[in-house]
């Protein structure tokens, strides 16, 4: 097939995308497909003979979001403005947030009735919005830590914060703007004095703060991939928490895959993983994140509809402990995209 790949963007997560669109472009090649990489925040295809789109790698922290800003929202609709697409078979999303996950860039691909890899508009909209698919979650009888949301164009001082915080759950919280991944503008919050800086940080990337409580144990994640949950990962990252760092710098965090669960507890936390997968109408891939109490029990954080595929990803990870390598885990996830034409 040819395959146009639409990576890096105007979000926060630009670097982490221009690493999984090199990864999924060389691994599509070598599935025998016609590859068009391109940059939706160049408004060019990025060329043939370039190999590394990010040289030096994903940094310790994500780019500057004012710089990103100042982009033109336009950008997107240019790039596939100024190329024929006329004759790509599928086009496969590697944006990581922003306009290329929260359904933006997929109600623009419906228009055009290209099949395009992971979830529709709904879904990709439902997954980025952290409030919303909790919601739905709760809805559905899938647990999920306790939170409430904190609108910033509304006053609150810290103290009242501080004292929401208290009645509802008490320290430590997590604080994390509602509608980014990878952890962007991610803090755990131990005490109320901490409480200023962290959502300073949120505020850099929304105004929307979803302030959540921290449920003491271990990181665990599913991924599906069409329909079917593979193996369970658990991440032990340094920090204690799964932050940007953890994320994506290499030794940062250590990973158990198949996670060290028993039989019984694998099938849980999968059907659950799956569950949520199907609540917000997710389709050909993903990834469910969870917390496992110190109880027992399996709290499910949030989907990432357009989860990372960089060297230290997690559903790449779990495919191969699948028997599924990452050229075959690409090639499955663009003929799905091509499978699923008909049904959107």
């Amino acid at each position: 097939m040819k395959i146009a790949v639409l990576m890096g963007g105007t979000s926060a997560e630009r670097d982490v995308s221009l690493v999984s669109g090199e990864a999924i472009v060389k691994a599509l090649r070598m599935a025998g497909h016609q590859v068009l990489p391109i940059d939706t925040a160049k408004a060019q295809k990025l060329l043939k003979s370039q190999t590394r789109f990010l040289p030096k790698g994903v940094k310790t922290e994500p780019p500057d979001i004012k710089e990103l800003r100042r982009k033109s929202k336009e950008l997107t609709l240019k790039t596939l403005e100024s190329f024929d697409l006329n004759d790509v078979d599928v086009i496969f999303l590697a944006l990581h947030g922003g306009t290329g996950e929260d359904g933006t860039v997929q109600a623009l691909l419906d228009l055009t009735g290209k099949p395009y890899t992971g979830s529709g508009m709904l879904a990709s909209a439902l997954a980025m919005n952290k409030s919303i698919s909790k919601k739905i979650f709760e809805r559905d009888g899938i647990l999920t830590p306790g939170w409430f949301l904190l609108d910033l164009s509304k006053t609150s001082t810290i103290p009242e914060i501080g004292k929401k915080i208290k009645e509802k759950f008490g320290y430590p919280v997590v604080v994390k703007p509602d509608n980014q991944g990878s952890t962007v503008g991610f803090s755990k919050v131990e005490r109320e004095d901490e409480l200023s800086l962290a959502i300073k940080l949120a505020k850099e990337f929304s105004d929307k703060i979803l302030v959540e409580e921290f449920i003491d144990g271990r990181e665990l994640t599913v991924a599906v991939l069409d329909d079917l949950p593979l193996p369970v990962v658990e991440i032990i990252p340094e920090h204690g928490v799964y932050d940007y760092e953890c994320k994506y710098t290499k030794g940062k965090s250590r990973y158990i895959c198949p996670a060290e669960l028993s039989v019984e507890k694998t099938k849980e936390i999968q059907r659950i993983g799956l569950k949520a997968f199907k609540s917000l109408g997710c389709e050909g891939y993903a990834r469910v994140d969870f917390r496992y109490g110190l109880k027992g029990d399996f709290y499910c954080l949030e989907i990432n509809s357009l989860p990372g595929m960089t060297a230290t990803s997690l559903v790449p990870m779990a495919a191969k402990q699948a028997k599924i390598d990452f050229p075959e885990l690409v090639d499955r996830i663009a003929k799905m995209a091509l499978k699923r034409k008909g049904k959107r």
